[in-house]
């Protein structure tokens, strides 16, 4: 168990660890890659996915339904909690509800369960990335740009792919095949970046940059806990959204914040710390699901 544990989630935190060193020594510019990878490789990866003909909605209705849950219901646990503690919720809840799940999630549970959790690992992330780009804003300001994420090439590719299943379109294999090629070069470069990410960041708040970096798995394991005790799905399912609620905060809270001015420098904090501390929560929810 602690071997197959450990050649699960080595790989990513090498990758992690050569983009660090390989930051701290280049300081490359990865605006534009980064931007790449949004707007061509990551869409490309998820219009495979969800177009496949292994794809099928109703069969992924269970992770849909528990990233709902396990995003809002970490909020809410963690928003007391951030009151309690003295923090302003603003600044530390948000980081507990939105998690790596594009950075680490999709290529740690497709090491874990195979390419057969890839369109529900895709799902996950689509949700989690919809969730943050309507409800950061509306948290921080009052103010949700609902009618502009539409616009987000992820989206329409999802919307695509969706759309090619449920019509039972066959995508001519050439164009499945330049997809696949394209969607391959996002997910090394999505632990690449994520590296080169943490390489910069600054600790300037260790109080508030821990309590994030516990409380992000801690509820998000605790709502998926419930979630499935709850409602009966598939054991498979449910080990997939125990792994997603385990995952650190992710590295575009860090973003958001800076957008939004609400306090980057305690969120980096808090996305670094508990990316760092994924080498233990990240082994220990493996350990209880497999």
């Amino acid at each position: 168990m602690l071997l197959r544990i450990i050649s699960i989630v080595f790989p990513i935190f090498l990758v992690v660890i050569i983009g660090v060193f390989y930051g701290r020594k280049h300081r490359p510019e990865m605006v534009a890659a980064n931007r790449l990878n949004m707007e061509v490789f990551l869409p490309a990866l998820i219009f495979t996915a969800l177009a496949g003909k292994s794809f099928a909605l109703t069969d992924n209705m269970p992770s849909i339904v528990g990233s709902l849950v396990i995003v809002i219901g970490s909020g809410l646990l963690s928003w007391p909690v951030a009151r309690a503690m003295g923090f302003n919720p603003k600044t530390l809840v948000p980081p507990t509800m939105f998690n790596n799940v594009g950075n680490m999630g999709l290529p740690l549970m497709l090491l874990t369960f195979g390419d057969q959790a890839l369109g529900a690992a895709v799902v996950l992330m689509l949700i989690a990335t919809l969730l943050q780009f309507v409800l950061y804003p509306w948290m921080i300001n009052g103010n949700s740009p609902l009618a502009t994420v539409w616009r987000e090439p992820f989206i329409l590719a999802a919307a695509l792919g969706v759309t090619v299943s449920l019509t039972g379109i066959t995508v001519w294999p050439p164009i499945m095949t330049a997809c696949k090629i394209l969607g391959d070069i996002s997910l090394g470069l999505m632990i690449f970046s994520l590296g080169v990410r943490l390489s910069t960041a600054k600790l300037n708040a260790w109080s508030i940059g821990v309590t994030g970096a516990i409380l992000t798995p801690v509820t998000g394991m605790i709502t998926a806990w419930i979630f499935c005790e709850l409602v009966n799905i598939p054991r498979a399912d449910q080990d997939i959204l125990f792994v997603f609620g385990a995952l650190p905060p992710a590295v575009s809270n860090f973003i958001f914040a800076e957008r939004y001015n609400q306090e980057p420098d305690k969120v980096a904090s808090i996305v670094m710390i508990g990316n760092v501390m994924a080498i233990v929560f990240v082994p220990l929810a493996l350990a209880l699901r497999l």
